[in-house]
């Protein structure tokens, strides 16, 4: 029989906070980074040039056919043995977990979310494109104002789910020393010897914010792809 122990669980209430804020920072930060990447390579990636479209494509195959574990160890453990990167202005960042972290899951989300914001890109009626060239719209100003705001609408049920993959998928910070959800969970294990407590509510702490997130994009699709329901019928 399990001998449940919650007062462990309130006793550890300030560790669980600072990785419950760990997490977030590395989540929100990585997301917004990688819109950022994004923004710009889905246009190219979209392109029907292969002299444009081709190394976005390299880029995205790589960080989506390698995990992100990997790809988080190769950057903080891997490159340390190169004296260059060692030497270089960026060692003060590449031998920080936090920054390691933040880089690896910035370019994995920015890869995933490119070819999202690509797929939507094709996806868009031409219509819209010759409509917003007949006006006398520039391909900057075109991109900007009606391909990127419609591709992002229709992007919203796909960028959903990888919102949520990148928010469980950063558990594996704790892999480089950082005390996210998942590390908090390992040194109450370590401090107490309870697994069953401590990883139990950290689950349950990252299903919490799952459900809050799928709400959110729930509302954010009902209101920005309404136009796309079919219409009922009497």
């Amino acid at each position: 029989m399990i001998d449940f122990q919650p007062q462990i669980i309130l006793e550890s209430v300030p560790l669980i906070t600072r990785g419950l804020l760990m997490t977030l920072k590395l989540s929100v930060f990585s997301l917004m980074i990688g819109m950022l990447i994004a923004m710009p390579l889905a246009r190219l990636r979209a392109s029907r040039r292969r002299w444009q479209s081709a190394p976005v494509w390299a880029y995205t195959y790589f960080f989506r056919g390698t995990p992100m574990l990997l790809q988080l160890l190769v950057l903080y453990y891997g490159l340390a043995q190169f004296e260059a990167v060692r030497e270089s202005p960026m060692w003060p960042y590449l031998r920080d977990p936090y920054w390691c972290a933040l880089i690896a899951f910035s370019l994995n989300t920015g890869a995933y979310t490119t070819e999202i914001l690509a797929g939507s890109i094709r996806g868009i009626a031409y219509g819209e494109i010759e409509a917003a060239r007949a006006y006398g719209m520039s391909e900057s100003t075109l991109y900007r104002r009606i391909v990127l705001p419609s591709a992002m609408r229709r992007a919203l049920p796909a960028y959903g789910n990888e919102v949520i993959l990148l928010l469980q998928g950063s558990s594996i910070a704790s892999a480089v020393t950082l005390v996210d959800l998942t590390g908090a969970g390992r040194n109450i294990y370590s401090d107490y010897y309870a697994p069953f407590e401590a990883f139990l509510f950290i689950g349950l702490v990252y299903m919490t914010l799952t459900f809050i997130l799928v709400g959110v994009f729930r509302h954010l699709e009902l209101r920005y792809l309404a136009y796309l329901a079919p219409r009922a019928t009497h």
